[in-house]
């Protein structure tokens, strides 16, 4: 699953949300784990990024282009 990063509007936390796309579809609305506002706005982030973070990075081969893996 995707990880999404939001900040909080009212303590201004960073904070990341674990959602399927079809939750991030219906419209998420996490609530601040610091100090449970409920106004937060999403951060935009790469899709490099989240594969990364989520532990699902580039695999290699004997296909790959240039740039795989390093």
């Amino acid at each position: 699953m995707p990880l999404y990063d939001y900040q909080c509007q009212r303590c201004q936390a960073v904070f990341e949300v674990r959602a399927s796309i079809r939750e991030k579809e219906m419209g998420l609305a996490p609530e601040c784990p610091q100090c449970h506002g409920k106004g937060t706005r999403q951060l935009l982030t790469s899709g490099v990024s989240i594969l990364r973070r989520s532990g699902s990075g580039p695999t290699c081969g004997p296909n790959a282009g240039p740039g795989c893996c390093g």
